[in-house]
């Protein structure tokens, strides 16, 4: 077994014991908790997938792995001590990340290119857009887990999708829905935003792997039918959404 095996496995079994150092008799606490690590079992396996996928090496599909493990570390402190998974009402999770993984030393040891990579994969997969990158290997792998996490968090929030609730949808967000464009999360402010949201990830999602598991389980077509009807704004927006799905979907690569 090489040695970045030997570190995956090390890792695997602190972020079991991590969290379990937040278990509480406190339901509501004890559910987000639970909630997180289910979460990152899920981006932990669908990052060594999709490594596979993509023609990884053995070294580079563990380091994927890797990453999916210490993705969201900094969600268990976050939610500990602010009571919410906002970042904007709260924290930067991915920054919070990065604190735990100094705190705990979990870097020590890897060669520092390895360790690179990781700290800025982490550091991006929550952000709007990807940083500029240091290498077209960082980006890769930032490409990679972004992808693992949308995919699983589609997964997460689908039971929490529901009819219009009559807030309707902000202005700015049917104007970039519309064009496509990724929009800041601050700045939602419905419920109808917030699915705008999760719709437009589409335009952001990397690799036509992740594309075509998201079209196959339904999360958009579910998401389209529970956005406000009648609005003819919406529409286009869902026009040009299909298409490009359509589209990328014939791609071979």
């Amino acid at each position: 077994m090489s040695k970045i095996d030997d570190k995956c496995k090390e890792l695997n079994r602190w972020f079991h014991d991590y969290v379990k150092s937040f278990y509480t008799n406190d339901a509501e606490v004890q559910r987000a908790m639970l909630m997180k690590e289910e979460h990152t079992s899920y981006v932990r396996d669908v990052a060594r997938l999709l490594a596979l996928h993509l023609k990884f090496s053995p070294h580079d599909a563990t380091l994927a792995e890797i990453m999916g493990v210490l993705h969201d570390v900094g969600r268990f402190r976050q939610f500990t001590v602010y009571k919410t998974f906002n970042d904007a009402q709260s924290c930067d999770h991915a920054e919070m990340g990065l604190r735990v993984m100094d705190d705990e030393q979990l870097l020590d040891g890897f060669p520092d290119d390895d360790a690179s990579l990781i700290r800025f994969a982490i550091q991006n997969h929550n952000k709007k857009v990807i940083a500029p990158a240091p290498s077209e290997r960082a980006l890769l792998f930032a490409k990679l887990l972004r992808d693992a996490d949308k995919l699983d968090i589609y997964r997460v929030l689908e039971p929490f999708i529901g009819p219009p609730d009559g807030t309707g949808v902000s202005p700015d967000f049917r104007t970039r829905f519309v064009s496509g464009e990724q929009v800041d999360y601050t700045l939602i402010r419905t419920q109808d935003d917030r699915k705008l949201v999760r719709l437009m990830w589409v335009y952001d999602v990397n690799f036509v792997w992740t594309l075509r598991r998201i079209v196959e389980r339904g999360y958009i077509e579910k998401i389209i039918d529970n956005l406000p009807h009648g609005d003819d704004e919406i529409k286009k927006g869902i026009v040009r959404l299909r298409a490009y799905v359509e589209q990328r979907l014939k791609e071979d690569k």
